[in-house]
C-alpha cells in the first residue's frame, strides 16, 4: 500500500483486533462487514484515488484479520469479499459471451488538420450548434467490458471481435480497480455494462520482465502484450501476480447522464478508476492545444498512451451523428506522431501469403522505438524495396505508429557499405519452387500453385482464427501440413485423436479437446463462415451485410454478379472479387467438403414482426423514452434502425432538436413521423 502517515485518531478504526477476535458468529459477521468495508475503502484510496491513508503493514494484518475469520466461520464467506480476487482453479478454455452492444473502433486521425475536419463533419452533421468537446488519454491496454447486475460485478470480457468476446470473469475480478459491487442510486437500471482497458502500469512491467529473465524466460516486448497475455491466463492466480490496473470510460446505460463528462464523473463516484487527465472544451483549438499538450506529457506517465481521443459531449448530439460502419461519427482516435530510430538492415526475405502474394520483410537489429522491441518491418513488395533502394547492411530510420507495423523510412546513404548490392526478388517460391509470377502493370509478386505448402499453412491459420479454434497453433498446423494430414480447411474435420497424439505437444486429454472444440465449430453462423472462407475484400463488415441479404450460403454461391451489386453496401469490386471466388471449381469442392463434414450454419438472428422489413431513423430526444427504449420497441416489432437517413429510410422518428437528418428526409420525402404518431404507431402494429 503506502507509507503514508496516520494520526492516533485516524488509525483507531483500522487497528486489527488480534487475540481479542469475535465471541461468535453474530460478532464474526459485524466484524467481517467492518473490515470488508475499511479493506475496499483501503483498495479505492490506493488504486484508484492514488492518496492512500494506511500503511502496507497496516492492510496486510487487516486483510489477515478477515482471512482468518472467513477461515473459521467459511458460511460468511461472500463472492464479493476483497480475499476472493485471488482467483478460482485454472480453466480449460474461455467461454464467449455476446456483447449488449458492439465494442465498435474509433476511426483514426494522425494530423491537427485531420481533426479540424473531424469537427467539420461534426458541425456539418448538427447543423449550427453549439458543440463541446470531451478528451480523454488513448491508453494502450485491452479493450474490456464489465457487466453488473444488482450492483454486484458478474461478467467481465474481451472486446474479441466487436460482437463477441472472451469470458474473463474470474481473471478481470483479480484485479485490484475493479469494484466487485458498487452502490447504485433508485432510479439507476439493475443491469448495466461499463468499458475500458485493461493495463500493465510501468512498474508491474519492468517487474515482470525482470522475473521472466531471471527464470531465463523471453521478455514481453511492450506493455499492451504483458497486460493481454495476463487477461488471457488460464489460471487467474498469475493474473493476479501481474498487477493490472484498469481505466474505465464508458457507461451503458448512462443512467440519466446527459454527456460524457457526467458519465466519467458518475463512473468516478461509483468507485470505477476514471483517468483524471481529461477535459472539456468549447472549440476544436482548444482540443488541439490538449493533443500538443500530451505529445510532450506523456512519457512521464506510469503507463502507455497511443494518442487522444476526442468525443463530442453531449449524448444527443451523439445519437444524432450516429455511427458509419463499424465507428462512431461522434469520436476519433488521435494518434500521436511515429517515433522513430536508426538500426541496421541485417537480411530481406520474402514470405508467402494465404493468397500466394509475395512479401518482402527486413531483418533488423533489434532495437526499441517508444517501448518496444523492433526486430522486423515490412517493404510491401518489389517496387517498394527498389523505390526506397533498401539492402542488406544498410542502416537504416524506421518508424512505428501505436499499432501500425513498423516501416523503413529511409536509407541513411552515407554509412552504406562500398560491398552492397541492390535486392531483387527472386525467380522462384521459397516454400515451393514454383516459378513466381508478376502480372502487366500488377505491384504484387505471386506464386500461383494453390498447393504451396506456405499458402495451404495460411488459408488455414486464417480459417482456425475466423472460426475461432483454438489449440491450432503455427507448430501444430505446420506438422499437418508437413506431414500431407491436413491439406484444406475440411480435413480438420477428418482428424482422428491417434493423428493428433502422434503430434508433438499433445497428450490424450489435449487432443480430445481439439476434437471437441472441433465439434462444436461445426455449428457456426453464415457470416463467420463466409470470413473462414477467405473470400476477397470480405472481412467481418462485409459477410455480416452478405449474410443478412441471402441468409444461406447456397443463395450467396448462386448470387450472379447483379444480385451482388444490388445488396446495399457492396460496391462493384467486392461484388466482383465474391462472384469470382464462388465461379472456381476449388472453392465450390471446399465448401461441399465443410458441408458433408457436417457443418451447419444458423440463419441470422432476426426477429419478425410488423414492422419487418422497414428502416427507421431516429434524430432529437424523444420526452416519454430513452433512444434505446425507442429503438428496442422497433426492433421488437421487426424493425430495424438507420444511422442515416436515405431513399430506403421508411420513417423517420423526431423529437426535440432535431438536426439535418429531418431536412434531408423532407428532401427526400421519406415519411416524418413526431413523438405522437410515433407512439401511435407502435401501438397500432402492436395491437394488429
Amino acid at each position: 500500500m503506502s507509507n503514508a502517515s496516520q494520526t492516533p485518531q485516524t488509525l483507531a478504526s483500522h487497528v486489527p483486533r488480534g487475540s481479542r477476535g469475535p465471541a461468535g458468529p453474530e460478532d464474526a459477521q459485524a466484524r467481517i462487514l467492518e473490515l470488508r468495508t475499511i479493506i475496499d475503502r483501503a483498495n479505492r484510496q490506493y488504486y484508484v484515488d492514488d492518496n492512500p491513508e494506511i500503511t502496507d503493514a497496516e492492510y496486510d494484518a487487516l486483510f489477515r484479520e478477515l482471512v482468518d475469520l472467513e477461515t473459521q466461520y467459511p458460511q460468511l464467506i461472500t463472492s464479493d469479499s476483497p480475499t476472493q480476487r485471488v482467483g478460482g482453479p485454472p480453466s480449460d478454455a474461455f467461454a464467449k459471451v455476446t456483447h449488449r452492444t458492439p465494442m465498435l473502433s474509433l476511426a483514426n486521425g494522425f494530423k491537427r488538420d485531420e481533426v479540424r475536419e473531424f469537427d467539420k463533419r461534426v458541425h456539418r452533421g448538427l447543423g449550427d450548434v453549439q458543440v463541446e468537446y470531451v478528451t480523454e488519454l488513448k491508453i494502450d491496454g485491452l479493450a474490456m467490458s464489465l457487466l453488473y447486475e444488482n450492483g454486484q460485478y458478474r461478467v467481465g470480457a474481451t472486446r474479441g471481435d466487436g460482437y463477441v468476446g472472451e469470458d474473463v470473469t474470474p481473471n478481470v475480478k483479480t484485479i485490484p480497480s475493479v469494484p466487485l459491487s458498487v452502490t447504485i442510486p433508485a432510479e439507476f437500471p439493475q443491469t448495466f455494462e461499463v468499458r475500458g482497458e485493461v493495463y500493465m502500469p510501468k512498474r508491474s512491467f519492468q517487474r515482470l520482465n525482470k522475473e521472466l529473465e531471471g527464470e531465463g524466460k523471453a521478455p514481453f516486448a511492450n506493455p499492451r502484450n504483458a497486460a493481454a497475455g495476463a487477461v488471457r491466463q488460464l489460471d487467474p492466480r498469475i493474473t493476479a501476480r501481474r498487477r493490472l490496473d484498469t481505466f474505465i470510460y464508458a457507461l451503458d446505460p448512462a443512467g440519466g447522464a446527459r454527456s460524457q463528462e457526467q458519465i466519467l464523473d458518475r463512473l468516478a463516484e461509483m468507485g470505477f478508476h476514471v483517468n483524471e487527465n481529461r477535459r472539456r472544451h468549447a472549440d476544436i483549438e482548444s482540443v488541439i492545444g490538449f493533443l500538443d499538450e500530451w505529445q510532450e506529457k506523456r512519457h512521464g506517465l506510469d503507463y502507455e498512451i497511443d494518442g487522444i481521443v476526442i468525443k463530442v459531449n453531449d449524448l444527443a448530439q451523439q445519437a444524432e451523428l450516429g455511427f458509419v460502419s463499424r465507428s462512431p461519427r461522434w469520436a476519433l482516435a488521435f494518434k500521436f506522431p511515429p517515433e522513430q530510430a536508426e538500426t541496421v538492415v541485417d537480411d530481406i526475405k520474402v514470405y508467402v501469403g494465404r493468397t500466394g502474394a509475395i512479401t518482402p520483410v527486413a531483418w533488423l537489429t533489434p532495437v526499441q522505438i517508444g517501448g518496444t522491441t523492433v526486430s522486423r518491418a515490412t517493404l510491401h513488395n518489389e517496387d517498394e524495396v527498389a523505390r526506397k533502394d533498401v539492402r542488406t547492411g544498410d542502416h537504416v530510420i524506421i518508424q512505428r505508429a501505436g499499432d501500425v507495423i513498423p516501416e523503413i523510412v529511409r536509407v541513411i546513404a552515407e554509412k552504406r557499405p562500398a560491398t552492397s548490392q541492390p535486392w531483387h526478388m527472386p525467380r522462384t517460391c521459397p516454400e515451393c519452387g514454383t516459378d513466381l509470377v508478376r502480372e502487366p502493370g500488377a505491384a504484387i509478386t505471386r506464386c500461383i500453385n494453390a498447393s504451396c505448402p506456405a499458402q495451404v499453412l495460411e488459408h488455414l491459420r486464417h480459417f482456425v482464427a475466423a472460426m475461432d479454434i483454438e489449440g491450432f497453433g503455427y507448430a501444430t498446423l505446420a506438422q499437418l501440413t508437413d506431414r500431407k494430414i491436413v491439406h484444406d480447411p475440411s480435413d480438420l474435420y477428418q482428424l482422428t485423436k491417434d493423428q493428433l497424439l502422434s503430434l508433438d505437444g499433445f497428450a490424450d486429454k489435449s487432443a480430445q479437446n481439439l476434437l471437441d472444440r472441433l465439434e462444436r465449430s461445426k455449428t457456426t453462423t453464415l457470416a463467420r463462415f463466409l470470413v473462414a472462407l477467405g473470400i476477397p475484400h470480405v472481412g467481418w463488415t462485409m459477410s455480416s451485410v452478405l449474410a443478412a441479404h441471402f441468409e444461406s450460403i447456397d443463395r450467396v454461391e448462386g448470387a450472379g454478379i447483379d444480385d451482388l451489386r444490388n445488396v446495399a453496401g457492396v460496391g462493384p469490386i467486392v461484388a466482383e472479387g465474391v462472384y469470382d471466388y464462388f465461379e472456381r471449381a476449388e472453392s465450390k469442392r471446399l465448401i461441399q467438403r465443410l458441408l458433408d463434414a457436417g457443418m451447419m450454419m444458423k440463419a441470422p438472428d432476426r426477429r419478425e414482426g410488423p414492422l419487418s422489413g422497414k428502416t427507421f431513423v431516429l434524430t432529437g430526444s424523444l420526452g416519454s423514452m430513452t433512444r434505446g427504449d425507442a429503438e428496442e420497441r422497433i426492433k421488437a416489432l421487426g424493425g430495424t434502425i438507420g444511422s442515416s437517413v436515405s431513399k430506403k429510410t421508411d420513417y423517420v422518428v423526431v423529437g426535440a432538436d432535431p438536426g439535418s437528418k429531418l431536412e434531408r428526409a423532407e428532401r427526400l420525402k421519406i415519411p416524418v413521423l413526431d413523438e405522437t404518431a410515433f407512439l401511435a404507431l407502435l401501438e397500432q402494429e402492436k395491437d394488429g
